[in-house]
């Protein structure tokens, strides 16, 4: 059985749809950070079957909570402090994302001039879709090929 200590404080990501967590994991940073982080994946679930599991020693409010929602807002967010959960935190999708999807439309003022940042609003909840603000085009996790940048 796989043993991963408790962390002091931070924040534990719990209920991650398996094989997601490397996208959270990569659209925090985590890699360019200095946090302590457990990254654990497929490990059994009687709800899910398998799921993911991120742990994170930091400052539980450091973390950009709406990238975490927006790749899956039925994670369950953890806050940890002294070593105890202090608080579960049920997500839901933001209304607007920035730099974690890219536009496809060729067209679109954000394709072009490559420093504006990629922001999207969110256009239909139910669905999940998203619109560009620049060009309206529409992009949803399973109609687009580059969902995540």
């Amino acid at each position: 059985m796989l043993n991963v200590g408790k962390i002091e404080e931070g924040l534990v990501l719990d209920h991650i749809k398996a094989g997601k967590s490397m996208g959270i994991y990569k659209h925090l940073g985590l890699g360019r950070s200095d946090y302590t982080v457990a990254l654990i994946k497929n490990a059994r679930s009687n709800a899910m079957g398998k799921k993911d599991i991120l742990k994170v020693e930091c400052d539980p409010d450091a973390l950009n909570l709406d990238v975490i929602a927006f790749i899956d807002p039925d994670i369950t967010v953890n806050v940890i402090r002294n070593g105890e959960i202090v608080e579960k935190r049920k997500l839901a999708l933001p209304k607007m994302v920035t730099n974690v999807i890219r536009c496809t439309n060729p067209r679109c003022i954000s394709t072009i001039e490559q420093e504006l940042p990629q922001v999207f609003y969110l256009a239909d909840s139910r669905h999940k879709v998203y619109r560009c603000r620049y060009c309206d085009e529409r992009h949803t996790e399973k109609g687009s090929k580059s969902w995540f940048q």
